[in-house]
């Protein structure tokens, strides 16, 4: 079958290798335009894009791909099936119509569960123990189209976002094609959300990542593994942002003094919460390399009853 392709991010990185090297024809790659990154912001290329150069594909990058000519020369090859993963832009009504058949956009939660910018990070934060793909239909909804094909995988318990996001990433990019491979032989019926299940995962902010001592344990375990690698989590520490990049929950040991180390050993550092404790492993303190608990103590003088705010 001819493919349009729309991508951007390493996420969307499996599904085009896949479908590149599967019996499908891709008639053009669509990627967002460079973008300036980095403290010298200079201009990036997009996985894809980098993808695209070095195997010779026909490569498209519009500021907005809902202009009248840029659907325009769409419509001039029609493909069977546009494939959006993780592209960045809203697609019009009428550019939705331009394949023969439809839209299909790869989603990364149990749809209905999880529409919107970030279903990986808002799953681990609410401490949802399933997680997976979806291939859908598109239509005019944000992530509300009938849905194709859904594959689960357990989120264990040491998941952050970023290993969930890899493990959904090459997973997801199975499921497109088994999802195309079906259709072709006219064996996938669409199956329309219900609406009732539906919940939604809102785009993170930067002002997310302070941790709240008086929530439980387990709340801040989610959040620093939730929110890794971006926006991260902190605390403030005699007034300096320290960095908790990992941590594992104390149960059992309870305290009425949030914020307040607790205990002080080897391999972390207890700190006292709402309900249960959490010992931090990993920490980084601002302007510094993460390093672990111990090279951190040798350093610098933590002591019981220290106060993270």
């Amino acid at each position: 079958m001819n493919i349009v392709f729309m991508g951007t991010p390493e996420f969307a990185l499996p599904t085009l290798e896949k479908i590149y090297n599967s019996s499908h024809s891709i008639l053009s790659v669509i990627t967002q335009p460079d973008r300036p990154k980095g403290r010298g912001q200079k201009q990036v290329d997009s996985p894809i894009k980098k993808f695209a150069l070095e195997n010779n594909l026909p490569l498209l990058q519009p500021a907005t791909v809902n202009t009248k000519e840029f659907i325009a020369s769409l419509l001039e090859n029609r493909p069977d099936y546009i494939i959006v993963v993780a592209f960045g832009q809203i697609l019009s009504e009428t550019l939705l119509k331009v394949p023969k058949q439809f839209c299909i956009n790869l989603h990364s939660s149990l749809l209905p569960k999880y529409r919107g910018a970030a279903p990986i990070n808002r799953a681990i934060l609410n401490g949802e123990t399933r997680s997976g793909v979806t291939t859908m239909i598109m239509d005019k909804g944000m992530d509300t189209g009938d849905i194709l094909l859904v594959d689960e995988t357990p989120i264990e318990q040491n998941d952050d976002a970023q290993c969930l996001h890899d493990k959904l990433s090459e997973q997801g990019g199975k499921l497109v094609l088994e999802t195309l491979s079906r259709l072709q032989k006219n064996d996938l019926l669409p199956t329309p959300q219900n609406s009732d299940l539906a919940s939604y995962a809102p785009k993170l902010k930067k002002e997310e990542s302070l941790i709240d001592w008086k929530i439980d344990a387990e709340s801040i375990f989610n959040k620093i593994r939730g929110l890794s690698p971006w926006p991260g989590t902190h605390t403030l520490y005699n007034g300096k942002r320290l960095a908790i990049l990992k941590g594992e929950i104390v149960l059992g040991e309870s305290s009425d003094r949030p914020g307040h180390v607790e205990r002080i050993t080897d391999t972390g550092i207890e700190v006292g919460t709402g309900k249960n404790r959490l010992k931090i492993t990993e920490l980084k303190l601002e302007g510094k390399k993460a390093i672990p608990v111990k090279s951190f103590l040798s350093g610098y003088k933590i002591t019981r009853d220290d106060i993270f705010e």
